[in-house]
């Protein structure tokens, strides 16, 4: 019968070439010249430590904030985009002004209007709003 600890193998083991005491290959044997990586006994640091050192010590947050900006649309664009008289969430989807994602949105004033628009359920600025009721739209 055949246990564990009588099993060898065929072949002999291989070394491990060990680089950097003298022999066939010059005086810094594969290492380079100088550094962490050519002296005896080297260890890298652990990557989370070094990454923790790279990072800027400043004050105050650094990151995006989570809340989005509202996207802007001028009357100029609806003038031209909108056949219809009423403008709301659904119609600028439609229209392709807006992605169904967006949350906010907010009308601002550059450009002129002719034709008067009701305006349901969007944010606006006072002059857009303004210049909407000039023309005899209604801002709801």
């Amino acid at each position: 019968m055949v246990t564990l600890h009588d099993l060898k193998p065929i072949h002999k083991l291989k070394r491990k070439k060990r680089i950097g005491r003298g022999g066939k290959r010059g005086t810094y044997s594969g290492r380079g010249l100088k550094g962490q990586k050519s002296r005896a006994g080297r260890r890298l640091k652990p990557a989370t430590k070094e990454i923790l050192m790279r990072l800027p010590k400043l004050r105050g947050i650094k990151f995006k904030p989570l809340k989005q900006k509202a996207k802007v649309i001028n009357l100029s664009v609806l003038e031209k985009k909108i056949k219809g008289d009423v403008i709301d969430k659904k119609v600028l989807i439609e229209s392709g002004l807006i992605k169904k994602s967006d949350r906010e949105i907010k009308i601002l004033s550059k450009g002129e209007l002719t034709r008067a628009f009701r305006v349901v359920g969007l944010k606006l600025s006072k002059k857009a709003k303004e210049k909407i009721e000039k023309v005899g739209g209604v801002v709801v």
